[in-house]
């Protein structure tokens, strides 16, 4: 049994609910899971991919599994069965990250056109394979990157987030939101 056949089994259950799931990582998300997410009504219809950055070699030294072209394939597929709600998570800062390997991941966020980034600088964890790394980069350079990269990612969640007015979509609410009067939420549910 994998994961899609235990989402299947859970979406077997009746009753009115959503099921959401984080982080699917790159190397494990299959076309089958895609099209679970797709198929499964009680799924939430997101995906939460990492791919860490936009350049293969660094991908290669951090111990990916995965191209940046294999990734785009399955963001291709996903786009077709599962249109929107892609989410992301990139570390900024990687061991050895380069101004040219930082484009890459400029262009990785423009080409997906991601609804969410979760973005942070890369910590350095005892034991991994990048805690051993040389680290050339300042840190002043990094959270430059970081905030070139959440520019280029706003301008493009407020164009995703304009073509939803006029809309209606159920929504997993969270909490207040930050202004009074208003919640936050998660979208990416059946639309009622």
């Amino acid at each position: 049994m994998d994961f899609a056949d235990l989402l299947n089994l859970l979406c077997a259950v009746p009753g009115d609910y959503q099921i959401r799931f984080m982080t699917s990582h790159p190397k494990d998300a299959s076309h089958k899971l895609i099209d679970t997410i797709a198929a499964q009504p009680h799924l939430c219809k997101h995906l939460h991919l990492p791919v860490q950055c936009g350049s293969d070699e660094l991908l290669k030294r951090m111990n990916r599994h995965y191209t940046i072209g294999q990734y785009l394939e399955l963001i291709e597929y996903a786009r077709k069965k599962v249109p929107h709600h892609l989410l992301q998570r990139y570390h900024r800062g990687l061991p050895g990250e380069t101004e040219e390997d930082f484009q890459g991941t400029l262009e990785l966020v423009k080409k997906v056109g991601y609804m969410q980034l979760f973005t942070f600088i890369y910590p350095k964890r005892t034991g991994t394979k990048a805690a051993e790394m040389p680290d050339p980069t300042p840190r002043a350079e990094k959270t430059d990157r970081m905030t070139r990269l959440l520019k280029v990612q706003d301008e493009i969640a407020m164009d995703l987030v304009r073509q939803q007015v006029g809309q209606t979509v159920r929504v997993l609410v969270e909490g207040y939101g930050r202004s009074d009067g208003t919640l936050s939420g998660r979208f990416g549910q059946q639309s009622d």
